[in-house]
């Protein structure tokens, strides 16, 4: 990496529309040299229309861009890379079948007609000894776990000498220790001057440990900055949402009965490979009881959920509910009142081009009042409950004609829970419920959840955000390599031990 320290960023007064839409309005954002500074807002707010107009993907309409309080000219992110300024993205870049060190060097900006990869090989390795953190060179990227191939993207950047680093929700597939090893990584070299790192995330938990300043935008205007030291979580998140809005506690009814309504035996699962990838799960979810299941994202919970859902068929093993055998048919979904909530719902669960209406009905759209003898629709009865459904869940724009694919994706999560809670639900299968959504709509969709539970649902959350298992479930189990290989009390959790059993080290 280059002597001295990293510039001075400046953006000021940057404005970018598209056609009648204004993404930002006049913002003003700094980060300065050496700084580990968070940028937070609701979806929507602007922040990634901001870093793409830094990162030279989107050129403002109105607004400079200063280094060292010098104008730079960022047409493109290869103009960004000459200033010194890289991005790690929330999805991976790397390619799969390339070695570590073969990705590294093709990131290159200028590369030679014949490359010598002797020479990469060995300045590559002189680089990797000065880094905080390593991987091998020689190590095939398809073979890398998750944290693995996050601190690739972010040596890709640190080899190309960039000296300001922009991160878009880096943790999103991280266990917490891979998470804080990281960030913790990336505060000491800020500390010793050799980075800036900019940091867009929804974890106010990871601001508060690793971030010195913060920005906030809400509806792509700046409202507000400052030391995170001088600020609280609840301080933040006003800002973020424009009203005083803390995380509130959920309450919890304790249940007199150990009723068990969901019951899994040896459930055994193969992926479109026909590689077995869910191996013998045992599972019991009783009456009000919210069960989390954390693991790191590729272990077996998305096959696990569609299979409870009706969208895979289970190789093995049996499902119990309300101790009848249970097939995911239409029928018997109905009957037995277990619903579901998949990841990705705009994909999985919606018909993007049908309204909100039509799509809050897909449970109930054949039975009365809204069709007369199971097949004559009233339109008209579809609107009024979904004219109720949207009031009640608060699902924005409140207009039930519109298509759903043009709601946000917080919005989308309240429609499809509002669907899947409104019938009086047994049992709740849920995937990842939170998932990029901003703080205002992941605290709705919390509530509801344990809302659900107090009534005397049994919960079955599965999610990669270990905080939300915690803070929402009564027991949480971990999977691993498709199997549960540890349980506890939510209360009595320690994250050393569940992080240890996350990533297979358990011993």
């Amino acid at each position: 990496m280059t002597n001295g320290v990293p510039p001075d960023l400046q953006a000021l007064g940057i404005t970018k529309r598209f056609g009648p839409l204004t993404a930002l309005k006049d913002v003003n954002f700094q980060l300065r040299s050496a700084q580990f500074h968070a940028l937070l807002g609701e979806n929507g707010a602007g922040k990634s229309t901001l870093v793409k107009c830094i990162m030279g993907y989107y050129h403002p309409d109105e607004g400079t861009i200063l280094l060292n309080q010098e104008q730079a000219t960022i047409r493109s992110p290869r103009d960004a890379q000459t200033f010194g300024i890289g991005m790690v993205y929330q999805q991976f870049t790397l390619i799969p079948n390339m070695t570590v060190l073969e990705n590294l060097v093709i990131s290159k900006a200028k590369l030679a007609p014949l490359i010598d990869w002797q020479k990469e090989e060995r300045q590559l390795a002189e680089f990797m000894e000065k880094m905080p953190f390593k991987v091998s060179l020689t190590a095939r990227v398809s073979s890398l776990a998750a944290g693995e191939k996050q601190k690739v993207e972010i040596l890709k950047q640190l080899a190309l000498q960039n000296r300001i680093l922009i991160l878009d929700e880096p943790t999103s597939v991280l266990t917490p220790q891979e998470a804080d090893e990281m960030l913790g990584h990336l505060r000491a070299m800020t500390l010793t001057q050799q980075l800036s790192v900019l940091i867009i995330t929804h974890k106010l938990r990871e601001v508060e440990a690793f971030a010195d300043e913060v920005t906030v935008l809400r509806k792509g205007q700046f409202v507000g900055s400052g030391k995170v030291s001088e600020l609280t979580v609840s301080q933040m998140a006003e800002m973020m949402v424009g009203s005083a809005v803390t995380a509130k506690p959920k309450q919890r009814h304790v249940q007199s009965t150990k009723v068990p309504k969901l019951v899994l035996h040896d459930i055994r699962v193969k992926d479109e490979s026909s590689v077995e990838v869910v191996r013998g799960l045992h599972l019991t979810i009783h009456e009000g009881e919210i069960v989390g299941v954390a693991g790191v994202s590729g272990n077996g919970q998305r096959e696990l959920v569609e299979v409870l859902a009706g969208q895979r068929q289970a190789t093995a093993g049996t499902i119990r509910v309300h101790d009848q055998p249970y097939q995911p048919t239409r029928q018997k979904i109905m009957r037995h009142k277990m619903f579901c909530l998949p990841e990705e719902p705009l994909q999985n669960t919606c018909v993007g081009r049908m309204s909100v209406a039509e799509n809050l009905a897909f449970r109930n759209f054949d039975v009365e009042p809204h069709a007369v003898g199971g097949w004559l629709i009233s339109r008209p009865a579809l609107r009024r409950s979904a004219y109720d459904l949207i009031e009640r869940y608060n699902i924005k724009p409140p207009y039930p004609d519109t298509p759903i694919q043009s709601l946000s994706g917080g919005n989308v999560q309240r429609a499809v829970l509002a669907r899947e809670l409104s019938a009086d639900v047994e049992i709740l299968i849920i995937a990842n419920p939170c998932f990029g959504l901003d703080f205002l709509a992941m605290e709705e969709i919390r509530l509801q959840i344990v809302a659900a539970r107090n009534r005397g649902t049994a919960v079955l959350l599965v999610s990669e955000d270990l905080d939300e298992i915690l803070e929402l479930s009564d027991r949480t189990v971990v999977m691993f390599n498709g199997q549960f290989v540890y349980e506890t009390m939510s209360s009595d959790a320690d994250l050393r031990i569940i992080g240890r059993h996350m990533t297979g080290h358990a011993t």
